[in-house]
């Protein structure tokens, strides 16, 4: 009795002892089809038909490409709740059930790319709420739910290229909802015409990485308009596949032309796309030699509707062109400007009439156009001023320090005479002046002719006469009025 007692307590223990240790094997046991390193599980090409069961719980990072799993089952990654990067690349994968992801909620990469998916159905990410990458291209997807990607708030790249899309909902994406979105790829599908006021009206963090290029898009005025914005703003997704952006011309697949190698066929449209800068009126900037659009940007259209713009040096200008051909016009009202330059800034007018419906309409487009100015340019221009500032320095040095100077032996100039009666005064002495033209030369004893002038002095309403006898002793004698006017005004020599 003991006995059986005792055998059955062992049991329960052992019982109870089972599930901890098949919970400790489950957490670090490795599969025998895949390659364990760490937290890093790999199962690649390991003709897998299904997402396998007994997988380390610690795994951070499952690599399950180039298998051939079709389906994707509920809680098929139920037990990897540390799961952060999920490889299913290279499968046969056409469907994703309802809760496929439970417990995986931190996957933040996932890589379903070159499957056989053909819709991405609402439910399919619902739980992936940390997802920052999603590789779907090379599948066979036609169509994307509306809210396929609404929970996915932390989206930072989604590539959808080398599909089957007709459509994609831009809207779903706006900066609200998605606003850590840079990338995304809907390159190389079969998109025949863009929603431009979906897409103009996304952020410019999303159109930079925007990728649209190699579709049969049909070749129209705004989404040409819109490429030819982009490609001016610098964005990547144009800049750097500029010449894959092509478009059917009248819609005819083999009329395929690049859009920025066949610019006439665009010539008769008006460059105003919804969303962005309007640049038929108000300002407009451009740097020196590049190639600038003006348009009218009128609602008047039509057979009847004639153009003409007057430049900022009042030139007329109609089609085709103004007279020294440098403004080429358009019949649809629009300038193109091949080389800008500093003279052609100003205010342009356009004026649009419609004989039909009797109305007229102008618009005034302001332009800038700068030189671009370089590194070198800025450096001689400084390099200028400090040379000038120098040189300026050293004059005025020179100037304070090396003016020449009086010296103290230089014989000082006599002194004036302090009046204008002086030399009369020399005149009239009875001393004559000795002869300073030699050495040798007497003195002459005969008597001199002496002419007075006129006194200008005035004084008291009388003139005044200063006579002088020498420099120590001057003597002034006043004349009477008859006798100075006499003496001043007689024509007579007087004989001394």
């Amino acid at each position: 009795m003991w006995a059986a007692v005792s055998t059955l307590t062992l049991l329960g223990t052992l019982l109870l002892q089972l599930p901890a240790k098949a919970s400790a094997s489950e957490y670090h046991s490795c599969n025998a089809s895949c390659i364990c390193a760490s937290d890093i599980l790999s199962c690649v090409n390991k003709s897998l038909y299904q997402v396998p069961t007994n997988l380390p719980t610690s795994t951070t990072a499952l690599d399950l490409s180039h298998n051939m799993i079709v389906h994707l089952e509920n809680r098929s990654f139920w037990k990897l709740s540390r799961l952060e990067m999920l490889r299913l690349a290279h499968n046969r994968l056409t469907d994703i059930s309802q809760g496929a992801f439970l417990n995986a909620s931190g996957v933040r990469h996932l890589d379903l790319s070159s499957n056989r998916l053909q819709v991405v159905e609402q439910h399919y990410f619902q739980e992936l709420c940390n997802l920052e990458e999603l590789l779907l291209y090379n599948n066979h997807i036609s169509r994307v739910d509306n809210k396929a990607l609404s929970s996915l708030t932390k989206l930072h790249k989604a590539y959808f290229s080398w599909n089957l899309l007709t459509d994609f909902p831009f809207f779903s994406i706006q900066q609200e909802s998605h606003p850590l979105l840079t990338t995304l790829d809907i390159s190389s599908n079969r998109l025949l015409a863009l929603p431009i006021e979906e897409v103009a009206a996304l952020p410019v963090s999303i159109k930079n990485g925007l990728f649209l290029h190699n579709n049969p898009l049909r070749c129209e005025c705004t989404l040409y308009s819109m490429f030819l914005h982009w490609e001016r703003e610098g964005f990547s997704s144009v800049h750097d596949f500029r010449e894959e952006h092509t478009c059917l011309a009248y819609g005819e697949t083999r009329a395929q032309i690049r859009f920025f190698h066949h610019v006439r066929i665009f010539e008769n449209c008006t460059f105003y796309v919804p969303g962005m800068p309007n640049t038929s009126q108000g300002s407009l900037q451009a740097y020196v030699g590049e190639p600038l659009h003006i348009n009218c940007g009128t609602i008047l259209h039509g057979a009847h509707t004639t153009y003409h713009w007057i430049s900022p040096h009042r030139e007329f200008i109609i089609p085709p062109s103004n007279t020294n051909k440098t403004i080429y016009m358009y019949t649809n009202g629009s300038l193109e400007i091949k080389e800008a330059q500093i003279e052609d800034s100003g205010i342009y007018i356009c004026v649009a009439i419609n004989r039909g419906l009797m109305r007229n309409e102008t618009r005034e487009v302001n332009v800038t156009v700068l030189k671009r100015r370089s590194h070198g340019e800025g450096f001689n221009t400084a390099l200028t001023t400090l040379l000038g500032c120098v040189v300026t320095l050293v004059l005025v040095v020179m100037y304070l320090y090396l003016t020449p100077c009086y010296c103290c032996c230089r014989k000082q100039p006599s002194a004036s005479p302090t009046n204008e009666c002086s030399a009369q005064s020399s005149i009239l002495t009875s001393t004559p002046p000795a002869s300073t033209e030699g050495p040798g030369r007497k003195i002459s004893g005969n008597k001199h002719v002496v002419f007075l002038e006129p006194i200008k002095e005035v004084q008291n309403g009388r003139l005044k006469v200063m006579l002088g006898s020498d420099n120590s002793q001057q003597t002034q004698h006043f004349k009477s009025d008859s006798d100075s006017i006499t003496s001043l005004y007689s024509d007579s020599p007087m004989v001394l």
